[in-house]
């Protein structure tokens, strides 16, 4: 995956996220993502990445809302 890309996906309710250009997506990594539900920019801390199939998915902890969550994305 490249950072020089906007990353698309969803979360596991279905509503829409992107991940942002510049964004480094490692484990451990803070990232910001768009998070189209509510329609705010959230910063996240990346806690796992697993590839399947198409689809990956990466785990991560929302620090303020003090929530997990998981984010389905594209895997051009």
């Amino acid at each position: 995956m490249s950072d020089a890309f906007a990353w698309d996906g969803t979360d596991t309710t279905g509503e829409s996220v992107e991940i942002g250009k510049g964004n480094l997506v490692r484990t451990g990594r803070d990232i910001e993502i768009f998070d189209g539900g509510s329609g705010e920019y959230r910063d996240v801390t990346v806690e796992s990445i697993r590839r399947y199939g198409s689809t990956v998915e990466v785990e991560v902890y929302d620090t303020e809302s003090g929530e997990y969550r998981t984010l389905e994305m594209e895997d051009d």
